[in-house]
């Protein structure tokens, strides 16, 4: 017969792991919609840095940025240096270190920490696409993946001196939403904006995706994949508290979206006299990352007005980021930056245990952090490799470029 802590030992992996493999799904999600917001010419560059920053991701967080993140001192603000992940869990220290002992395997806790930092360089793509060199790219993936975003994780998730002031994040609105925004942010202006989107008299001009199915089915897997990411939050199921969290996160995450939906697509209406679908889609998004902060503790509809809220947010930071000429395709510092910043100031609204003054910390110390060693990066790597492709490759688009095919070619002539 398997004992009691046994068995919850393996339901508490399992479920880990599941939500690990629906965080996973994210990068589906975030290549699709990406995909679908770019120019065609522009889609094959596009999903190659998609997978291949999964790649680095998983190859640096394994290497240094878990260890980076988990294995310094309570309070501290510099992490200790070390490489890999550790070793796994007994079942002695499980039976005998009461509650304090670890009740899921070290490896399932590795593997869904990883899929997070993926999720964080993922945001980083869609803002630089179009007109960033691909290894360039690559490069800057090398460092987030494996320093920058662990330090900010260490400082929250890890014990570190933002966990010690209260700083309260449940999933992450703004350790890896936040964090990945900042360091688009600083991209973007070392970058510049794609070529013909604004006018020398401050006119803007859109320029449309190639593939808005592709865009929707992209939406929808990240709205699916969000489960993982806010449900596997909660780190256990095997007790009925647990399970009952759980299933309240799971309906407040659902609910944001929707909440964030509807509101993005009225205002857009109200607006521009259309029903955007590419605010809607981003109205959806900003609703999750609105609520990832605190899934557990509104009620539905409270989780409902909270995406609302960041809906309406989105659609106006779209347009004033157009406005300072921050040239962002798929509208990725908006939805993970802005909104972020509501979900996280949104916590207090619901959770006794969080105040106003550590969030705003918070957000502070991650965005600084997270943005100057972005900026000094991409500074660096501007004077070393050069950010942006030619004018030349940028009009007849970074996939055949960078990558020697396109993700769409009309015409396929058989030379004889």
């Amino acid at each position: 017969m398997i004992e009691l802590s046994e068995l919850t030992y393996a339901l508490d992996t399992f479920y880990f792991l599941i939500c690990g493999v629906l965080v996973m799904w994210m990068a589906a999600g975030f290549a699709m919609l990406e995909a679908g917001l770019v120019r065609s010419k522009n889609t094959a560059e596009i999903l190659t840095k998609n997978v291949a920053l999964f790649a680095i991701a998983c190859t640096m967080y394994l290497v240094i940025g878990y260890y980076i993140m988990y294995s310094g001192n309570g309070g501290g603000i510099l992490p200790n240096l070390g490489f890999l992940i550790g070793g796994e869990n007994t079942m002695d220290a499980i039976t005998g270190g009461g509650d304090d002992a670890p009740y899921y395997s070290m490896r399932s806790d590795f593997f869904f920490q990883v899929v997070f930092v993926a999720t964080a360089m993922s945001i980083v793509s869609g803002a630089v696409a179009e007109r960033m060199k691909l290894w360039t790219f690559l490069a800057f993936a090398v460092v987030m993946t494996g320093f920058i975003y662990p330090v900010s994780g260490y400082w929250t998730w890890g014990g570190g001196w933002l966990a010690d002031v209260g700083y309260s994040d449940y999933a992450g609105s703004g350790i890896v939403h936040l964090a990945g925004a900042a360091a688009a942010l600083a991209g973007v202006i070392v970058l510049g904006p794609r070529k013909g989107k604004y006018g020398k008299d401050g006119s803007i001009y859109a320029i449309p995706g190639a593939n808005m199915p592709l865009a929707t089915l992209g939406t929808f897997i990240l709205w699916m994949g969000w489960f993982g990411f806010n449900g596997g939050s909660e780190l256990k199921l095997s007790d009925a508290t647990s399970a009952n969290n759980v299933a309240q996160v799971f309906v407040n995450t659902n609910a944001a979206a929707a909440g964030g939906v509807i509101a993005a697509l009225i205002l857009a209406k109200l607006w521009f006299r259309k029903a955007d679908l590419t605010m809607a889609l981003n109205g959806a998004l900003a609703g999750l990352v609105a609520i990832t902060a605190d899934p557990l503790s509104p009620s539905a509809l409270g989780a409902t007005i909270i995406g609302a809220i960041g809906g309406l947010i989105v659609v106006l930071a779209i347009v004033s980021l157009d406005k300072l000429k921050l040239d962002d395709p798929v509208g990725a510092i908006s939805v993970h930056g802005v909104v972020g910043i509501w979900g996280v100031l949104a916590v207090p609204l619901s959770n006794d245990g969080a105040s106003f003054g550590a969030q705003i910390i918070g957000i502070v110390g991650i965005v600084a952090w997270v943005f100057l060693a972005s900026l000094v990066v991409w500074l660096i790597l501007k004077a070393t490799m050069g950010v942006r492709v030619s004018e030349e490759e940028e009009y007849e688009g970074v996939d055949l470029a960078e990558c020697g095919l396109e993700a769409y070619p009309e015409f396929n002539v058989a030379k004889k």
